[in-house]
């Protein structure tokens, strides 16, 4: 965390003003690890009939087998009402459900309690998706942000994750979601031309700390400083979003699987003087202590990642449909996930001794009228040119 004297640091909710609460979908059914086990969950829910069928769903006040409801943005699920509907699973897509967990969602809007239409219309390849994590009193409770090319979730266990900050306003890379004039500005108290908006996104993800009310990002007018943290924050970017080549500990330290995992393993537990993660009898290693002790809100993450997909569900619901041996892509996933962790860790201490002396402050950013951010800013861009459907198969134009 930089190391900054004045007390007038911008906010992130001013230098990335549009901001979204995070999905929330009211039922764990339609998130899972595994795709194919929501494709049988759906199939069970359709086969069922009456009030089977209710019991299964799990109906909230926001839905109920008879809700009417639009069609998510960029999806093709249906639009009937749920309680006569007969057809096949939507295609899962790959979502966060929590920091560092990647599972698969049913994409149905009327699975979901709040689906926030406005992130899935602008969620594609180039998209990036800020997080904010809840702070724990721990001094290890890990990064105050995260970043993912998928959309995020509200987990219904665990830390709860603040707002949700998308890098761009509009599809296709369009439209930073950054104050506007902010990266020219930057750009001239550097000295440069105006910044790149992700290395601006670079800074901020190794920059930003807790302040006592918001986030805070210091911002440097040092290029040197500059330039130090946007490659530190390029590469935790790339190490969150793990895009492009698989990352890989150096000097051959990647982790193996010593001893197969058991078909049905239980418990999870780090052996810290063999660096070894040992699943019931299964053994992986080496798996470097910083990867093990990695936190988000003060919860370890390879802990939770792994009871999320070993916690045991109430018989009968549709979340006891599921795997009934460990599937080898978690293993596969397991594995990567140690490696980010553990790299992500050593880039630690290089986010420590980032400065900046001379920062540009909040009063600085009124001055020059980057501040206040116009109200226009922080609402979501009208960003259709297509008709959407609506409940029952109607259509409707934003």
């Amino acid at each position: 965390m930089p190391d900054v004297t004045p007390d007038d640091a911008p906010l992130l909710a001013d230098l990335m003003p549009w901001s979204v609460a995070p999905p929330r979908l009211g039922r764990g059914w339609p998130a899972a690890p595994d795709a194919a086990a929501l494709k049988a969950r759906w199939d069970a829910l359709v086969k069922a009939e009456g009030p089977d069928r209710e019991a299964l769903f799990a109906p909230t006040r926001s839905r109920t087998l008879a809700s009417a409801v639009t069609q998510l943005p960029g999806q093709s699920s249906g639009t009937g009402r749920l309680a006569r509907e007969s057809g096949p699973c939507p295609e899962p897509v790959r979502i966060l459900a929590a920091p560092f967990d990647e599972q698969w969602l049913i994409p149905d809007h009327r699975l979901i309690d709040a689906a926030r239409p406005e992130l899935w219309r602008v969620a594609d390849e180039r998209q990036i998706f800020v997080v904010e994590q809840t702070a724990a009193p721990e001094a290890s409770s890990g990064p105050v942000l995260l970043a993912s090319p998928v959309l995020p979730l509200s987990p219904p266990h665990g830390p709860r994750v603040g707002r949700v900050r998308p890098l761009y306003r509009r599809p296709g890379g369009r439209e930073p979601n950054l104050a506007p004039g902010l990266p020219e500005y930057v750009g001239e108290r550097l000295g440069t031309a105006p910044v790149d908006p992700v290395d601006v996104l670079g800074w901020i993800l190794v920059a930003a700390r807790p302040g006592p009310n918001r986030v805070e990002v210091p911002l440097p007018t040092d290029p040197e400083a500059w330039s130090h943290g946007v490659e530190l924050g390029r590469r935790t970017l790339w190490l969150m979003r793990r895009d492009g080549d698989r990352p890989k500990l150096p000097g051959g330290r990647r982790p193996y699987v010593r001893s197969p995992l058991p078909s049905r393993p239980v418990e999870v537990v780090y052996d810290r003087d063999e660096e070894t993660l040992l699943v019931d009898e299964g053994r992986i290693s080496p798996v470097p202590s910083e990867a093990w002790d990695f936190r988000v809100g003060g919860v370890r993450v390879l802990e939770e990642w792994f009871g999320r997909r070993t916690e045991q569900a109430e018989p009968g619901t549709l979340e006891a449909v599921r795997p009934t041996t460990w599937p080898q892509t978690w293993t596969s996933e397991l594995l990567e996930l140690i490696t980010v962790l553990a790299l992500l860790a050593e880039l630690g201490p290089g986010r420590a001794e980032l400065t900046v002396d001379r920062p540009i402050t909040a009063a600085d950013l009124r001055e020059a009228g980057v501040l206040p951010v116009p109200e226009s800013a922080r609402r979501p861009a009208s960003v259709l040119d297509h008709h959407e459907e609506g409940p029952e198969g109607q259509f409707t134009l934003l």
